[in-house]
């Protein structure tokens, strides 16, 4: 099958929404289908306001037409609600194309974090955004179960794997610091809810691994943490093992893969109860989900490394690109013609 993935997260980004989107194409293309993705690379952009890391293409709307015509696709999916995104939309509802989405970020809590918009404006905006595909594709089922309180139809569980080959125990660094030693891995940003973290009164040392808008404040304001930057591959794996906690302070993540590659470096969780920990830890059993975050930072210093590791096996990414797949919309070719332009108002 040829299947188009439009994506306005894509490399040189490192968050979870482009690891998952690499490991879904890596697993699509090894089970023999063709695949085409349309992202920023290679397009006129200009940086997103206030995380300038982030590309946002330029009037893309004719390019991301012609390509979707050229490759003419059996099925589209459409990643992310950024300006790719909406331009793919306008096009295969103008041609008349079923096509399957996905929720991968909470931007109404996003954006709240940063500028005082209320949330029920931008979730109003994203459930119109989403209301015309066959099948909406979210992480957990807490998610689906706040989209579908918004009023969304059709919203289904996509599922994420880890590669437990790559992050394992094996190999772990020996950090020269005072332990015990708690990691936090991922985007250096105010939804984040980082500081929540570094502010927590612990023994031992804390570490930070990841890069983003607000590294540099929060390193001139935290200076008993470790900053470790953005580190990849066997590197990453070897520091996150080295660790004895993996604290996760966000509050509005969809998923957290990082958790899973914890996990199966044996590392327990330490997190709030909300959405994204909920449906990943097992609360008592690889991490602790409290309000408190220090009370469940000091009880997942007591679970054990090799009930993590287990658990982070059973999760693979061959099981979560099948799911994928299945939940693709093919177009019937006989129903592909030209739509008026009105047909793509929804």
């Amino acid at each position: 099958m040829k299947i188009a993935i439009v994506t306005d997260a894509w490399k040189p980004q490192v968050n979870g929404v482009v690891q998952t989107l690499g490991k879904t194409r890596d697993g699509l293309i090894a089970a023999g289908h063709e695949l085409r993705l349309l992202t920023p690379q290679g397009r006129r952009s200009i940086p997103c306001p206030s995380y300038p890391e982030i590309p946002l293409a330029l009037f893309p709307g004719r390019s991301v037409a012609r390509e979707l015509d050229a490759f003419d696709p059996d099925a589209i999916h459409i990643a992310t609600e950024g300006p790719l995104g909406m331009a793919a939309r306008r096009h295969v509802l103008r041609r008349g194309l079923p096509f399957t989405t996905s929720y991968h970020t909470q931007f109404p809590e996003y954006v709240r974090a940063r500028v005082p918009i209320p949330i029920d404006w931008t979730a109003r905006v994203l459930r119109r955004f989403h209301a015309p595909a066959a099948r909406t594709l979210v992480p957990t089922g807490k998610i689906r179960e706040k989209l579908e309180s918004r009023g969304h139809d059709n919203v289904v569980v996509w599922t994420r794997g880890v590669d437990t080959a790559l992050f394992r125990p094996d190999g772990a660094t020996q950090y020269d610091l005072p332990r015990p030693i708690w990691i936090y891995l991922g985007r250096v940003a105010v939804e984040k809810n980082i500081e929540a973290f570094l502010g927590l009164d612990l023994p031992g040392s804390k570490i930070v691994i990841g890069d983003g808008p607000d590294r540099r404040r929060l390193e001139s304001t935290y200076k008993d943490c470790h900053f470790h930057g953005y580190q990849f591959g066997a590197e990453l794996a070897r520091r996150l093992a080295g660790g004895d906690v993996f604290v996760f302070p966000s509050r509005t993540d969809t998923f957290g893969l990082v958790m899973l590659e914890a996990m199966a470096c044996g590392l327990p969780v330490a997190a709030y109860p909300v959405d994204g920990p909920i449906d990943v830890v097992q609360n008592g059993v690889t991490g602790i989900l409290d309000d408190d975050l220090a009370v469940a930072c000091e009880g997942a210093m007591e679970l054990s490394r090799d009930a993590c590791r287990a658990q982070a096996v059973e999760h693979s990414w061959e099981r979560a690109t099948r799911q994928f797949l299945g939940y693709l919309e093919p177009r019937t070719r006989e129903t592909a013609s030209v739509q008026p332009a009105s047909s793509a108002v929804r």
